[in-house]
Order: C-alpha cells, then structure tokens, then sequence
C-alpha cells in the first residue's frame, strides 16, 4: 500500500476524464466512488477526511490509489483474479462504435453504457471512453420537422439577408404570437430552495384561464416589445402591428419576419398593408418557425417565467408577463444568429427594393 502521506498527481488529461466519472449517474457506483477518491487524493485531502466524506475506509482508498498508480484509468476497473486489464486498441475502438450504431436486440430502442459492455464482453470503462470521445450519446433523442416548402431556399434566403445585412435604416421585427398560455396555481403551497434540496411544486394545480402573448422582436437591438390579449384574431393581430408601426420613424421601412398563421393573412391584415406601404411582409416557409427569432426569446420565456411560474389569475399572469418584458427590454442584446444545413446552398441577397413576400 502506498505511502499515506504520498501525494497524487493528476494531468490535465486525467482530471477531465475522472471528473467526469465522477459526475456520472450512469456509471456502477463504485466505479464512481474510486473517482471521487482519485479527486479528494490529487486535492490534499487525508486518508481519514476522504473515509469520513465517502463513507468508506483507508485501507479501500490506499488499494484504488495504487491500482491507479500501476494501471491509469483500467486500473479501477474490477478484475476477477488473474483476469487481464482490457486495452483499448483500434480494432476494438471500431467494435463498439459499430455496435453502437445498431439497434439492441432485446427490442429497446438504444444502448446503454452498461447493456452493450455486456453485449460485447468489454467493460463499461471502454465503452465509456469511446463514446466520450466520439461524442456518442445514446440515451439522448432530437426531434425535427423537415420543411416540405417548395420555395423553402428563396424564402429563407430572403429572411437570412434580414438577419445578416438588413436594408440601411430599415426596422426588422419578428412578430408571432404564444396563444394559450395558462394561468396555473398550485393548491399546494410551493416549497422553496434550500441547501440539498431543489424547488418543489405540489403535483396539483388549479387552472384559471387561458391568455394569448404577441410580441414583436427587434432584431437589431433584440427589444421586445409584447401585448396580451383574451384571444388571438385577425382584429388583435392587426392592432399589435398598428402599435408596432408607432415606434418606428414616420415613413420608415418595416420588415416583418411572420409564419403562416391564417390569421396574418385575412382582409384585415391586407387593409392594414394597403394603409402602410412601408411594411413588408416576409413569411417563413412551412414548418420554419426556426427561422423566426422571435421563437428563440419564446423559448426563453417559457423557461424563465411560465413552467414553473404560480399565477393565480390571468391578470396576475399578464401582469408577471409585462414585467418580464419590460425588464428584459432594458438590456436586452440580438441573437446571433445563424444557419448551416450541409444539404442546402442558400446565399442570402441583399434586399434592394420593397417586394411584398
């Protein structure tokens, strides 16, 4: 056994890799709990304060420290006797990747760390490593809808040279609308942050309406401007944009950035263009919300005001709304913003004249 007063000495390389180890919830726990060790060694920490904080012994923390000085990494893995450390060779590397790529047999629908070291006679150690390094992580899921806009490239491109080289002393705004959001209260009272414990909402709620948010991003100073309303018709629409052309300079050209909301395309909308010849309108392809900025500032919205908010009426709720506006407002920055897809070839033009979208 090592020397008790032997300090530990970890690379830059072996700290990343074991900090992670530690972190992990996947990982056996005591494979996690020989990291924490390694961790509390390379800090100074004493044989006896390390027990005391893992809730194990000294002569436990002095074996894994010298199966770590003999074998790195491997040597914390648990061998039966006389079997040999596994090494993570080429061959092998290409192994796992390969079987990562392919569905268990067992019906689920993918690996984990632990089910396809057993699948292939590996230990997690190396399966751990060689998804970490490729950047593989199965258990996470990414959903997309793709557009099936027959126009998709002109009319992205069009709202891409918006956002990159918008006309001189034009206003960009990306306007949309939040419909529904619903004012909820608990009916149990709500459990605040405390050292060890989280946040905790009792699990019934109360509902006491309905509301929908218009709001109007400014894509050059990333303001927000917002008006909540009781529904969400062509009538209220029109009036949010009439409150939106009042910002702008007195004949000042306007674009606006929209989705293909039948309400933005009524005759009350067309009147209110034929009233502002200014106003561009400039609509997203079918299912391209991303394309609107305005999207991103609502998903900042739902994390920071609604999913957790307590509102006990829809005047309470439009209340804790405008005041989020208003204090996002005051330093609010863009979005940079930008867009890559490796099977499209879209190449903004800057926009020289005013052509209705």
């Amino acid at each position: 056994m090592p020397f008790q007063g032997e300090s530990l000495v970890l690379t830059a390389t072996q700290r990343a890799e074991i900090e992670e180890i530690a972190r992990s919830q996947s990982l056996p726990a005591g494979f996690v709990l020989r990291a924490k060790i390694l961790l509390l060694l390379a800090d100074g920490h004493s044989y006896q304060n390390i027990a005391d904080k893992l809730d194990t012994s000294t002569p436990t923390i002095g074996k894994w420290k010298k199966r770590f000085l003999d074998r790195g990494l491997d040597g914390l893995e648990t061998h039966r006797p006389g079997q040999p450390p596994q090494k993570l060779t080429a061959r092998l590397r290409a192994r796992i990747l390969d079987a990562t790529r392919r569905k268990p047999r067992d019906g689920s629908t993918h690996w984990s760390c632990r089910k396809l070291a057993q699948q292939l006679g590996v230990s997690k150690t190396l399966v751990h490593r060689v998804w970490r390094e490729a950047d593989l992580k199965p258990h996470r899921l990414e959903r997309y809808m793709a557009s099936n806009d027959p126009d998709f490239e002109r009319k992205a491109a069009d709202i891409i040279g918006l956002y990159l080289d918008p006309p001189r002393h034009a206003a960009v705004f990306c306007i949309d609308e939040k419909t529904a959001i619903q004012a909820l209260d608990r009916r149990d009272r709500v459990l605040p942050l405390s050292p060890g414990r989280a946040e905790r909402h009792g699990f019934e709620y109360k509902r006491n309406g309905t509301l929908s948010l218009y709001a109007a991003l400014n894509t050059k100073t990333g303001e927000v401007h917002g008006k909540t309303a009781a529904r969400h018709t062509s009538q209220d629409f029109v009036g949010f944009l009439e409150q939106v052309v009042a910002q702008c300079e007195p004949a000042a050209e306007i674009h606006i950035i929209l989705d293909n909301l039948s309400a933005h395309k009524t005759q009350c909308v067309a009147e209110f263009l034929e009233r502002h010849p200014d106003v561009t309108f400039h609509f997203t392809p079918t299912y391209s919300s991303w394309l609107n900025q305005v999207e991103l500032w609502f998903s900042k919205l739902q994390r920071d005001v609604i999913a957790r908010g307590v509102f006990t009426s829809v005047a309470d709720l439009a209340r804790k709304l405008r005041r989020y506006i208003n204090a996002y407002s005051k330093d609010a920055k863009p979005f940079r913003w930008k867009y890559s897809h490796p099977s499209r070839r879209i190449r903004h033009v800057k926009l020289s004249s005013r052509t209705v979208h």
